[in-house]
């Protein structure tokens, strides 16, 4: 496994993107993830982003930031969250990036609250994520980059909450430019293990952002990290793994002692496992979600 680390741009002190890298390698960080507002807000940063990139700044994924979602209740604000994703997906495309990501949903609803019912039906809720989904697929395939779903936690969405039910809808698409995004953070709460889960997406997880079960940096809690860690190392997982987190202390402190701890985890076991994925190709398509690149 590729000992790449990323941190989301809100977390990183700086003027701009430049400043924010230069931060980000000081404190043992590879990468910037991209945060992607709505209201095309995204697109309008271009100038920026372009500076950015031929100033070296690495920005290989962005995570969509907006209150409405492709899985929304009301049709026109999910043809606005398609929208405002199939921008964000050239933007990256156009930036060398990699990947854009997004939810079903998050905040709409939650089973786990009054009144407990849906306005929809999980047919109707799978229908309608699977047409978002295409679209978007299909869009991410012309500009040669990814499409990622991630799951969210049940207080948060009620429709995809764990690896397994991103990558059946995945599955279903049948498209290499869609594929599924684990955070660590909801899977702690929602996967009865994590490795397991892990192994079982397989080819389908494509990216993986990092937070303890505090939602604080990694580190301060009690997940698993060195059991998430070697079942991605046995799927061959060559992504990044990303900070998408709160910060307990300053960031000069809490991000280098974040990116230390994660190293350490990361130094325990030789980089590679690529003879170990096969094990894993009946799950997903093995690594046809990185042929979509």
């Amino acid at each position: 496994m590729d000992r790449k680390l990323a941190c989301q741009e809100q977390l990183l002190p700086g003027r701009d993107l430049v400043e924010k890298f230069a931060f980000a390698a000081w404190a043992g960080f590879d990468a910037v993830e991209l945060r992607g507002a709505g209201d095309l807000r995204f697109r309008e940063r271009l100038p920026e982003l372009r500076a950015a990139r031929r100033a070296g700044v690495v920005m290989p994924t962005v995570c969509v930031q907006m209150d409405h979602f492709v899985g929304d209740f009301d049709p026109e604000l999910r043809a606005d969250a398609i929208a405002n994703l199939q921008s964000q997906l050239s933007v990256v495309a156009e930036i060398g990036g990699r990947a854009a990501m997004t939810p079903a949903s998050w905040g709409m609803f939650s089973r786990r609250l009054p009144p407990f019912e849906p306005p929809r039906t999980p047919e109707q809720d799978r229908e309608v994520l699977l047409e978002g989904l295409a679209a978007l697929g299909e869009h991410a395939r012309r500009e040669g980059v990814l499409l990622l779903l991630e799951p969210l936690n049940r207080y948060e969405d009620h429709m995809v909450n764990t690896l397994g039910q991103a990558v059946a809808l995945c599955q279903e698409l049948g498209l290499p430019s869609v594929g599924v995004a684990g955070d660590l953070f909801h899977m702690n709460i929602e996967e009865d293990e994590l490795g397991r889960s892990i192994v079982e997406a397989g080819g389908w997880l494509a990216h993986v952002q990092l937070g303890d079960s505090g939602r604080l940096q990694p580190g301060t809690g009690h997940l698993d990290f060195a059991g998430a860690f070697a079942a991605l190392r046995a799927i061959g997982y060559d992504g990044y793994l990303t900070l998408e987190c709160r910060l307990r202390g300053a960031p000069e402190v809490a991000l280098p002692a974040a990116a230390r701890f994660l190293h350490s985890l990361l130094d325990q076991h030789p980089a590679g496992g690529g003879g170990e994925r096969a094990t894993t190709a009946a799950v997903g398509p093995g690594s046809a979600v990185g042929q979509a690149l």
